[in-house]
């Protein structure tokens, strides 16, 4: 098995899958010490033809292939989407359209983030050889066990595809699906802007000191992880940017009285540069404070009526055979207990007619459930 590494190769096989309604896609990247991913491999293939593409070869132009990731008449097949997009949105090639097998196996009946390896062996009646999974794709040659396991990544997901689509589509669940696409292919998903770095955390407080620090100190890690090309978390950790917030530092023995900030990190060069921004944007919290609103409700959500929330959701998600976590979450759930018109996705399309209709006819006191053997039931109950 040869990958392909040459811009004639790459341009005879993109021309191969021109004519394909759909393209399998993976890939395998490198990313444990960096903050950027380092593609190694993309693996492709269509209903009858297969190819591995080699990125660090050397003169290697991957437009074709980013053409046709591009193609509006292509329907892109991923499991597990995200990363994989992530690292072709920041080639210039969105994949759109787009099918993800995991989010679609969750609206078959497969449970939560059904593993790609148990979706295989369920619907192929085959089993993936994992043996090279965490092997270093970066190294060459690559060896003919990694090519292997490689392609049968793209050559199951091409076989499953058909599969999962038409059992999605016998049971009317197609548009569910092409409507998760949507979210998976907004670019705003993949934003790596420093300025919106911020948005990604929660902040705990709304004062404009605590929150004019939260918001430096997150876009200071994001331009620093990206300019030294580390996980952000090696730079700081999550739970650091609410303790900054908090404590507002701005002096090497105030970092050194915090329990998330590494030691040492006030007196290095890393700690010298956070305490200039941070002294910059406390000279005038309220000019570098994001607007945030506060929370319309300062009350709790009440205990009981999300656990019958909870009760509800698992009922509808086992009866329909729906993965409870495409329906909603918790945090969902504890909205909706507060206000009928909460801004959840629970409450709108699919997911109301499923389960958001009876769960404001529960807090109604319009249903009740009960148990029928160990099968819990939604009854009318009669005014």
């Amino acid at each position: 098995m040869t990958p392909i590494t040459t811009n004639d190769a790459l341009a005879a096989f993109c021309d191969r899958l021109k004519g394909a309604p759909f393209i399998a896609v993976d890939t395998e990247f490198m990313r444990e010490t960096t903050y950027w991913p380092k593609l190694c491999l993309i693996q492709a293939a269509s209903a009858t033809d297969s190819g591995i593409i080699d990125p660090l070869a050397e003169g290697l132009d991957l437009e074709p292939f980013l053409a046709l990731l591009r193609d509006p008449d292509i329907l892109k097949v991923f499991h597990a989407a995200r990363q994989d997009v992530e690292i072709f949105v920041k080639l210039g090639a969105m994949p759109k359209p787009m099918f993800d097998t995991q989010v679609a196996a969750m609206a078959a009946g497969f449970g939560d983030q059904v593993s790609y390896e148990s979706l295989v062996r369920q619907m192929l009646r085959q089993e993936v050889d994992k043996g090279s999974r965490f092997t270093d794709w970066a190294r060459r040659p690559l060896s003919d066990a990694q090519l292997t396991y490689a392609l049968g990544d793209v050559t199951h997901l091409a076989a499953l595809y058909p599969k999962l689509r038409d059992r999605l589509d016998k049971e009317g669940r197609l548009d569910w699906v092409m409507a998760e696409m949507e979210d998976l292919t907004d670019p705003a998903v993949y934003d790596t802007e420093p300025e919106n770095a911020w948005k990604r955390l929660k902040p705990k407080k709304y004062a404009a000191k605590y929150l004019a620090v939260f918001k430096a100190a997150a876009v200071w890690r994001e331009r620093a992880a990206q300019e030294r090309d580390q996980p952000r978390g090696r730079i700081l950790k999550d739970e650091a940017i609410d303790e900054l917030a908090t404590q507002a530092p701005t002096d090497v023995d105030a970092f050194n009285r915090m329990r998330s900030i590494p030691k040492g990190f006030g007196g290095s060069r890393l700690g010298q540069d956070l305490i200039v921004e941070l002294k910059r944007v406390l000279a005038d919290p309220e000019a570098h404070a994001p607007k945030l609103e506060r929370p319309a409700h300062g009350q709790p959500a009440p205990p009981s009526v999300v656990e019958l929330l909870k009760v509800l959701l698992k009922a509808k998600s086992d009866n329909a055979g729906v993965a409870t976590k495409l329906i909603a979450n918790v945090a969902d759930l504890e909205k909706i207990a507060l206000d009928d018109d909460a801004p959840v996705e629970a409450l709108h399309g699919w997911r109301r007619q499923l389960f958001g209709e009876d769960a404001l006819k529960l807090k109604r006191g319009e249903i009740a459930l009960v148990l029928n053997g160990a099968r819990v039931e939604v009854v009318e109950i009669e005014g």
